[in-house]
């Protein structure tokens, strides 16, 4: 089975106002995050799949260049470029109305979801975003994720019109993701979404019987290692898990969060382990199709989970 390891790349200055003042330390906060304790952003990140011998995909968002300039998208793209791993593109198209000259006519506000803007503005927004980062890279870029998984119909039209042949934005645990496609069976493996490739994020069936994406800093690790158990026991064939840049950080510090240095270290560790069995891969252009299945946990995996999170709690 292959496994994708993905993580969005974002940089945020907790809230829309004094942007330029509050830049250049949230910066280095959400692509250092350093502390007493080392680098807990990026660093760490890249530190803990290098030393297992994973490579991941790192959706990186753009927009926020258009504001602050491309030096600093090339930082981070660089930074993980030159560490062996698949660069790809991410949109928060937040930033439109904060970009001067705007790169599409401004007059609505502002617009958090790409699915509140028409076929032709996302198409101008992805391909700028595109075009961006290859001017980084040097090579195509050909994956995509919507910031917040906000993808609809029009999405895909989009990413043709751009360029682009593969999508991992489709989250059915997200209110906004699938906006306008039916749900009325689980979206788990690979499909065509119009002209796309896309392979929706894994979710499972906790112990509760409640449905949760594979995402690093809400699974306890005997989830995400029962998720990956089940899904290949039944024959999936692509498991997409889910990280940020800042997931190892604690909400609104520059401190590290233990426990999901914890679960990521583990995680790594296992899957290096059975290269056999899970092949951690970027997303292929031809995928593999299989069994609209979800996998399963255990409960006590789960119970794991709320007694890891009441622990975090009363430290």
């Amino acid at each position: 089975m292959k496994v994708h390891l993905t993580f969005d790349i974002e940089i945020w200055c907790n809230g829309w106002h004094m942007l330029d003042e509050r830049f250049p330390a949230q910066f280095e906060r959400y692509v250092y995050g350093r502390s007493s304790q080392g680098e807990f952003a990026l660093p760490k990140t890249l530190e803990i799949l290098k030393r297992n011998g994973l490579r991941a995909v790192f959706f990186v968002e753009t927009l926020f260049s258009a504001r602050f300039g491309e030096r600093y998208l090339r930082e981070v793209a660089n930074f993980i470029d030159d560490a062996g791993h698949d660069v790809q593109l991410h949109l928060h198209p937040e930033w439109i109305d904060e970009i001067h000259p705007p790169l599409i006519p401004a007059g609505h506000g502002k617009r958090q979801h790409l699915s509140a803007y028409s076929v032709e503005e996302q198409a101008t927004l992805i391909k700028w975003g595109k075009d961006a980062l290859e001017r980084i890279l040097l090579r195509p870029v050909t994956v995509f994720r919507a910031g917040s998984f906000a993808a609809n119909r029009d999405t895909y039209l989009a990413l043709e019109q751009a360029g682009l042949r593969v999508d991992s934005s489709l989250n059915e645990t997200s209110e906004v993701s699938l906006v306008d496609l039916p749900r009325a069976e689980p979206f788990q493996s690979a499909r065509r979404v119009g002209p796309i490739w896309s392979y929706p994020v894994t979710v499972f069936q906790d112990g509760f019987g409640r449905l949760r994406p594979a995402q690093i800093n809400g699974c306890s690790f005997a989830e995400m290692r029962n998720a990956l158990v089940s899904a290949e026991r039944r024959g999936v064939k692509h498991f997409v898990i889910v990280s940020h840049n800042f997931e190892m950080l604690r909400p609104g510090l520059s401190e590290p969060d233990d426990l999901v240095v914890q679960r990521f270290e583990q995680l790594c560790a296992w899957l290096a382990a059975r290269p056999d069995r899970f092949d951690v891969c970027a997303f292929p252009l031809s995928p593999q199709t299989g069994p609209e299945t979800r996998p399963e946990v255990a409960l006590g995996s789960t119970v794991m989970r709320h007694a890891e999170q009441l622990w975090r709690r009363m430290r």
